[in-house]
């Protein structure tokens, strides 16, 4: 993997979770993320659109010497365009915590951050010591759109995380990853559990467990849940306690 090279590299992140692994490790290197990248708060760069549908050519002004990609959050035809521009683009490909946490130390890396972070190890000891949310396997379902409802399905992050915590994702054999499903089938299902995080959909108590009848519902906070970056540390506690929580 090319690493940056030069006094202070200049890095554009399109990706949310790397937008804040990136300013967390090392300030002062990005110079553009996204309008939909957050954290951390008061983050003081450039905005160049939206995640499928960044500014092209803003990027480009802003001579970057790494664009931070991924391959599901970002379009191929913007990506290209990108490099077609002159840019190099690192595109990650994050599907169970194990890429995540190597992604993380190859951008990392790959940005010329100096040392290894403090919240990188501390995320993987976390998630190694995350135990089970119940003595016996959690069945669910993972809704993150609503009109028409759409959950997690197979080779997701968000399922992986659930799978290490005890709780086994009902749709992670279907062939499509987020797969459009009826109401009445998610209801049929039978979970005994359905988690409803707050993004990308904000599902609330008034939004969402209605539609499962006799399914506990744990309402998460979806950072916690798809984000990979310095939330990864914190996430197993979190998510652990709002699903025992739901399970009572």
């Amino acid at each position: 993997m090319t690493r940056v090279r030069g006094a202070v590299p200049r890095v554009v992140s399109l990706v949310p979770s790397l937008t804040e692994a990136v300013a967390v490790t090392a300030p002062g290197l990005l110079v553009g993320a996204t309008d939909w990248c957050s954290h951390p708060a008061g983050l003081d760069v450039a905005r160049i659109g939206g995640t499928k549908n960044p500014d092209v050519p803003a990027v480009l002004a802003l001579r970057p010497d790494l664009v931070l990609a991924n391959e599901e959050e970002n379009r191929a035809p913007d990506l290209d365009a990108l490099r077609a521009g002159g840019a190099e683009v690192l595109v990650t490909e994050v599907r169970t915590l194990d890429q995540g946490l190597a992604a993380l130390g190859d951008v990392l890396a790959a940005c010329g951050a100096p040392r290894r972070p403090s919240w990188l190890a501390e995320a993987e000891e976390a998630w190694a010591a995350a135990e089970p949310v119940a003595e016996e396997e959690v069945t669910a379902v993972v809704p993150i759109w609503r009109r028409p409802w759409m959950v997690l399905g197979r080779d997701t992050f968000a399922g992986d995380l659930l799978a290490r915590l005890g709780v086994r994702n009902l749709y992670a054999d279907h062939p499509e990853r987020y797969p459009k499903v009826p109401a009445g089938e998610l209801a049929a299902a039978r979970p005994r559990l359905v988690v409803l995080p707050d993004e990308p959909y904000r599902f609330t108590a008034d939004d969402g467990p209605e539609a499962f009848p006799g399914a506990a519902a744990a309402l998460v906070d979806g950072r916690m849940l798809t984000w990979y970056g310095p939330s990864l540390a914190r996430a197993p506690m979190l998510l652990a306690r709002d699903l025992r929580a739901a399970l009572r």
